[in-house]
C-alpha cells in the first residue's frame, strides 16, 4: 500500500534519526529577511526529510546556505552568536500558547488539524471549521 506521501506525490525519504532542528530554526528565521531568503526553507526540508542529514550540524547548515545562494559569512555569524535565539523561543512559546503540538499544524479559529492530511481530509477541516464559524 502507498504511503499518504507517494499518494500525495511529495517525497519523503526513510528517515532512520531525528536530528536537532533549532539551528536550522534560527537561520530560517535569519533567511526569512533576506532576497529569496525563502529557498532556505526548501533546502532544509529535502535534506531533513528526504535525505536524512543531520542539520543539526553548523557545517551541513552552511552548505545548505550556500546551495541556495545566500551569503555564507552571515549564516555564519546568525550561528555563531545565536543572533535569532530569542526570535524563535518567542515562535516556540507562541506556538505552545495555541496548542502546536506538530507540524503542519492547520489552524481555522478554534479548530485545529495536526499532521499532513489527503486533500479530502483538508477539504472537510475547512467545511467543519467554516459551519463552526458561523
Amino acid at each position: 500500500m502507498k504511503s499518504l506521501m507517494d499518494q500525495e506525490g511529495l517525497p519523503y525519504g526513510e528517515r532512520k534519526m531525528s536530528y536537532n532542528s533549532r539551528l536550522a530554526q534560527e537561520l530560517g528565521k535569519w533567511a526569512e529577511g533576506k532576497p529569496d531568503g525563502d529557498r532556505i526553507h526548501d533546502a532544509l526540508f529535502r535534506a531533513y526529510f528526504i535525505e536524512n542529514i543531520n542539520i543539526a550540524k553548523p557545517g551541513v547548515l552552511l552548505k545548505l546556505v550556500e546551495d541556495v545562494g545566500l551569503p555564507i559569512s552571515e549564516a555564519h555569524e546568525v550561528l555563531e552568536s545565536r543572533l535569532f535565539k530569542d526570535e524563535v523561543d518567542a515562535d516556540w512559546k507562541r506556538c505552545w500558547e495555541l496548542g502546536v503540538t506538530g507540524v503542519p499544524t492547520f489552524m481555522i479559529g478554534r479548530f485545529t488539524l495536526v499532521g499532513a492530511q489527503p486533500y479530502a481530509e483538508l477539504e472537510r477541516f475547512v467545511l467543519k471549521a467554516r459551519d463552526g464559524l458561523n
